[in-house]
């Protein structure tokens, strides 16, 4: 793992979506998480998968589907407002613009 790339189920955790890395992992490995990497959309299967600032993520965590860009890999898991920082809501924008 490079220094600009983070595990997939540490930066959930960090970015304040789960409460554990558990139960990170657990959203990864049933396939409820989705990556978009220069256009190309995959679905995560391993939380040991990497993220790097500027990739898409597509969620669904009890019933509501959450679509962001990450914008930074986080140092720790610190309090909601340092890990809003992390991410950028894709919700309401035009895919075409």
């Amino acid at each position: 793992m490079s220094e600009g790339s983070v595990r997939i189920d540490i930066w959930l955790w960090r970015a304040r979506f789960v409460k554990t890395r558990s139960l990170a992992a657990a959203l990864v490995e049933r396939g409820a998480v989705r990556l978009t990497r220069q256009g190309r959309q995959t679905r995560l299967d391993k939380p040991s998968r990497v993220v790097h600032p500027g990739d898409e993520i597509t969620f669904a965590i009890d019933g509501r589907v959450t679509a962001l860009r990450v914008e930074a890999l986080g140092e720790r898991r610190g309090p909601p407002l340092e890990a809003r920082a992390l991410y950028s809501s894709l919700e309401g924008l035009d895919p075409t613009a």
